[in-house]
Formats: C-alpha cells, sequence, structure tokens
C-alpha cells in the first residue's frame, strides 16, 4: 500500500469518526450513520490493498 493511500484512508477513517461524534452530540442520526459509513469505506480500502499487497510478494 502506496503511503498515500495510508494517508487517505487514515483521513478518511478520523473524518468519519469526527462525523459520529459530531452527529451523537447533537443528535443527529444521519451524521452519525455518515460517520459510521466513512470509516467502512477506509476499512474496506484499507483491507482491499493488504490484499493487493499480499499478491505483490
Amino acid at each position: 500500500m502506496s503511503t498515500t493511500d495510508k494517508i487517505k484512508n487514515k483521513t478518511q477513517q478520523v473524518s468519519g469518526k469526527a462525523k459520529e461524534k459530531a452527529g451523537q452530540a447533537t443528535g443527529n442520526v444521519a451524521r452519525e450513520q455518515e460517520g459510521k459509513d466513512d470509516q467502512v469505506k477506509s476499512d474496506l480500502k484499507s483491507a482491499g490493498e493488504k490484499v493487493k499487497d499480499a499478491f505483490k510478494r
């Protein structure tokens, strides 16, 4: 996984956590879910990159 991809995934993960916490604090269920979705997307991208890296070896 390239460093750029790692940074993008980590940024999306942190952004998702922030959205989730903001949604919880304001009672905005849609914002909270959007944050959770962003975290899942980041996790999936990271997993996909790890699989690609494993096959490159």
